[in-house]
């Protein structure tokens, strides 16, 4: 079942980002030849009686398509519908049409964020000490309640600090802890080298401690699916954070589902130029196979976070594609604009030249992307569904 609804998940992401593109096209009058879920070669089609448009289902799901009469401004096209092919067009109603796609999906991403937070209540991680695993290094010297202030210098608890902004200052502390080592290859039990230093808040008083991780495999997470990898070895000392719910209400989870998007936002463009120069950056990003397998897993643990993860697929894509080359929709916004500029068309040579190099791009991404998928497969190494 895991299966079906990832792929319905993600064919109603392509058939809505295609949908803006389509109304968007109707509403400012072009010629809409066919709307397809999917590539070609075509498996289904059809024509509702009396309309110019056909309906489509091709074999190669890697997206769908709107064809609009004259995206070719070379294109001949008959005398009567010539006037409403694409290039004939104002710019302002070009833009419109092609920026329609990705704004659907954000839109979508933006009401699904907004319906998750105002409808269930929220559980953040906070830097306080929940459980300590008895023998463990932490259990030595820190005590349950204990507000964790700093970890190795990484700034945790404070007492303005935000219930939503907990998990950021948790993960840090626990990135400090992990990258302490054993002395050679680790194996389970080894000691690091050097003690992970703590600061923390007991009784209102500030107290400093030394806690030396020790190598771990840590049991697997409660209710994980079977197809879930198994946990891997990593430096632990042995405390479990605390966790804090939070029920935001209508209105205030409009503005964490905002603050949510933007976070998402500036990470992707981040990662997106990181890739040009960061060999890690490379290795992290994700193509459609892992973001499916992400979706599907997410749909075995729990349904809400499988509809979260499909909130930032759709949110991706409508960023993504903003991006100013050609043939992602930003690529053609991007020439329309600077068709406006000049004053008159830009030369199709030109933008083929261009689009040529914003193909080699996105194939470059998703290459990059299939990679990674096809070695998490095979490593058994996984997607981080938790």
């Amino acid at each position: 079942m895991s299966y079906l609804l990832a792929f319905a998940g993600f064919a109603a992401l392509v058939i809505l980002h295609e949908f803006g593109h389509f109304v968007a096209a109707k509403k400012v009058g072009m010629r809409v030849e066919r709307f397809s879920l999917f590539f070609p070669p075509l498996i289904a089609r059809f024509r509702k009686k009396g309309s110019e448009t056909e309906y489509a289902i091709g074999a190669i799901p890697l997206g769908g398509y709107v064809k609009i009469s004259g995206m070719n401004p070379e294109e001949e096209l008959p005398p009567e519908v010539a006037h409403r092919a694409y290039y004939r067009q104002k710019v302002w109603k070009r833009i419109v049409v092609i920026f329609a796609g990705p704004l659907v999906n954000i839109v979508l991403a933006f009401v699904i964020f907004w319906g998750l937070y105002s409808l269930t209540t929220l559980t953040f991680t906070q830097p306080v000490v929940d459980k300590l695993t008895a023998g463990s290094p932490a259990a030595e010297v820190l005590k349950v309640g204990d507000k964790i202030v700093s970890v190795d210098g990484q700034a945790g608890y404070s007492p303005d600090l935000k219930a939503q902004d907990g998990p950021d200052r948790v993960a840090a502390q626990m990135d400090a802890i992990v990258t302490h080592t054993c002395a050679g290859k680790p194996t389970v039990g080894c000691r690091a080298e050097n003690p992970v230093r703590f600061e923390v808040l007991r009784g209102g008083k500030l107290r400093r401690f030394e806690v030396t991780p020790r190598f771990t495999v840590p049991p697997p997470a409660e209710n994980a699916p079977a197809s879930a990898p198994k946990p891997q070895g990593r430096m632990l000392v042995g405390l479990q954070f605390g966790r804090e719910p939070v029920d935001f209400g209508f209105f205030a989870a409009a503005g964490y589902g905002a603050e949510t998007m933007w976070t998402v936002t500036t990470t992707t463009v981040s990662a997106l130029v990181k890739l040009v120069y960061d060999k890690q950056a490379r290795e992290g990003v994700s193509g459609v196979v892992g973001s499916y397998e992400a979706t599907r897993q997410s749909f075995e643990f729990d349904t809400k976070q499988a509809v979260y993860v499909l909130a930032l697929i759709s949110l991706s894509l409508g960023i993504i594609n903003l991006f100013p080359f050609l043939p992602l929709d930003g690529g053609h916004i991007f020439w329309a604009i600077a068709e406006k500029v000049r004053g008159k068309p830009v030369s199709l040579r030109v933008m083929e030249r261009a689009g040529l190099v914003g193909f080699l791009l996105v194939f470059m991404l998703f290459y990059i992307g299939l990679s990674n998928d096809i070695g998490r497969l095979s490593s058994g190494e996984g997607f981080g569904v938790r």
